[in-house]
């Protein structure tokens, strides 16, 4: 079956970008100046590579989109779905193109400015204009993409369901006597089968499921094994992100007692998930659970984060942060326990904030799974 979802329009852009130019002058900037990177193509369909030569969207209040390009892209800038959208123009090679985008911009402005700006342009728009200042996106407008719309949302979901059914492949494989990089090679070739373009798979077993900065290694897996299996990637240009906590052969007693503690924990976090409560009240719903449970100093960092065209984004389930949830908002939600030394177990979904609470974007068990 073609689940390819229909293209977003060049309404869709242009709505995109005049919500950032509002939000932009609510934070009190001049303008947005976006670069190769997410943010460009989600505000305009254009994904170029990041190199010397200068890119930049700029969106200021009262002006159309401007989209500067080096000439010999601008055949691709052009054709990019949200074109229509923008006003394109180029600068040659042997032009100065911070003196071109110096005609864009207010000479005393306060921008915000993609965080994936190299170093190189945003110190060149700085000699031009000495009298500008800039703040990253991450800071001044957190929550630009944070808010998706229906098409978002069926993306998303789709991504999902397919790393729901590389999940449930991936159970019925052999873990014992093999390395936790041939897991992981398996967990990305199904991915991409899949539809994914982008992935990302880490696998760790035993002690190393405690680790929270483990990398997939070369440990052999072997039965008494507590496995974290960590996963996801792009699929049309949306995230997917699955968590689940496997065990090879039958587990002990602790580790099914904290595996149940971390879905349980996972479970009520969800529930928590309504348009007015805030990021901070959802970390904790999981986080008291794990605390009136004794696990408390061996809980997780964080119990999530947004989740969109990237598989880590703003906002973020955890103490301190008091952004309300709206609806339209995704997050991967995860919790999780690691004992030091010993196991960790993890279960994360995406979850999409509706007008009614929390609805499950990822649909296969989250049970202890028990594999061969």
């Amino acid at each position: 079956m073609d689940d390819t979802p229909a293209p977003f329009t060049e309404e869709d852009y242009a709505a995109r970008m005049t919500r950032a130019v509002r939000d932009a002058a609510e934070a009190r900037l001049a303008g947005l100046l976006i670069t190769p990177g997410p943010d460009l193509e989600w505000l305009c369909g254009y994904r170029p590579a990041a190199t010397k030569r200068l890119t930049v969207l700029v969106l200021t209040p009262g002006s159309e989109p401007r989209l500067l390009v080096p000439s010999l892209e601008r055949p691709d800038a052009e054709a990019a779905p949200g074109a229509e959208a923008v006003r394109v123009s180029d600068w040659r090679d042997g032009q100065d193109p911070y003196a071109t985008a110096t005609g864009l911009l207010l000479p005393n402005g306060r921008y915000g400015v993609s965080d994936t700006t190299w170093a190189i342009h945003l110190l060149g728009l700085q000699e031009a204009l000495p009298l500008t200042t800039y703040r990253p996106l991450s800071v001044v407008l957190p929550l630009l993409r944070a808010v998706k719309d229906d098409h978002e949302v069926a993306r998303l979901a789709s991504a999902a369901a397919a790393a729901d059914a590389v999940y449930e492949e991936i159970l019925s494989l052999r873990f014992t006597g093999r390395r936790e990089s041939d897991v992981a090679a398996d967990l990305a070739h199904l991915l991409r089968e899949r539809g994914h373009s982008q992935v990302f798979t880490a696998v760790a077993s035993g002690r190393n499921s405690a680790d929270p900065h483990h990398r997939t290694g070369e440990r052999t897996l072997k039965k008494g094994d507590m496995v974290v299996l960590d996963f996801g990637g792009l699929k049309d240009g949306y995230a997917s992100h699955l968590t689940r906590t496997v065990h090879v052969g039958e587990p002990a007693e602790e580790e099914r007692t904290v595996h149940a503690l971390v879905r349980t924990a996972q479970q009520a976090a969800c529930e928590a998930i309504a348009p007015g409560a805030t990021c901070q009240e959802v970390d904790r719903r999981a986080r008291r659970l794990i605390e009136d449970a004794g696990y408390g100093e061996y809980a997780a960092e964080r119990t999530g984060h947004g989740i969109g065209v990237t598989a880590h984004e703003p906002p973020y389930l955890t103490e301190g942060e008091e952004t309300f949830l709206v609806p339209g908002m995704c997050l991967s939600m995860g919790p999780g326990v690691r004992l030091p030394g010993r196991f960790g177990v993890r279960i994360a979904d995406v979850v999409t904030c509706t007008p009614d609470g929390g609805r499950r974007l990822n649909a296969t068990d989250r049970g202890m799974a028990i594999v061969a």
